[in-house]
């Protein structure tokens, strides 16, 4: 998997307080009405697709670009949510985004066992692990968002280590997603590079 994210040379200080203080109503809710009717569309094809490689190996073409669309179009919404991209997201499945780039190979196989063993144990050696510790590096991910509101706001530029850190948390986030939606066969590790 490839997730990078543009810093840009400088951030509208405009457009940061509108998304700070009203990006919720004009950014959040109206992606996030259509993302859920999307989102669950997506549920019910992982369903499919756990049932389908467990009885042929692969993950279907077509459901695999739907799933990445999906996560494409949620983290062009969370970028600006996150301060971390100016400029409105664009609604659709086929929509691009020039503030990141996310590509993840599509495998003709996927191993049915890990397939198998992620859906029943997942929970265990997946999310427990790696939520535990995305747990504290989120909490350092808000504090360097709510430290970077400040530093757009005065100067216009987001400290590109703080931008680093709070990519790698996306990524790793990215990353967890991909391996339990079946969408890739590498153990996501604990690291956000």
């Amino acid at each position: 998997m490839t997730f990078e994210v543009k810093h840009q040379d400088s951030y509208s200080r405009g457009e940061l307080l509108l998304r700070s203080f009203f990006g919720m109503i004009y950014i959040g809710f109206p992606h996030a009405f259509i993302l859920l009717f999307l989102g669950l569309w997506g549920q019910i094809l992982s369903f499919i697709t756990f049932w389908v490689i467990l009885f042929t190996g692969s993950y279907p073409e077509s459901f695999f670009e739907y799933q990445l669309k999906l996560i494409k179009w949620s983290t062009r919404v969370n970028l600006r949510l996150y301060n971390m991209a100016d400029g409105y997201p664009s609604f659709g499945l086929e929509s691009e985004d020039e503030a990141f780039q996310l590509e993840v190979p599509y495998s003709e196989t996927t191993s049915r066992s890990s397939v198998l063993v992620r859906f029943l144990f997942g929970w265990l050696y997946v999310v427990l692990p790696h939520i535990f510790i995305l747990i504290f590096r989120s909490y350092a991910t808000m504090f360097l968002m709510f430290l970077a509101f400040f530093s757009v706001l005065f100067t216009g530029n987001y400290p590109e280590s703080w931008f680093r850190f709070n990519v790698g948390t996306l990524r790793w986030g990215i990353r967890i997603n991909l391996y339990l939606s079946y969408m890739t066969d590498t153990y996501p590790p604990f690291s956000g590079k």
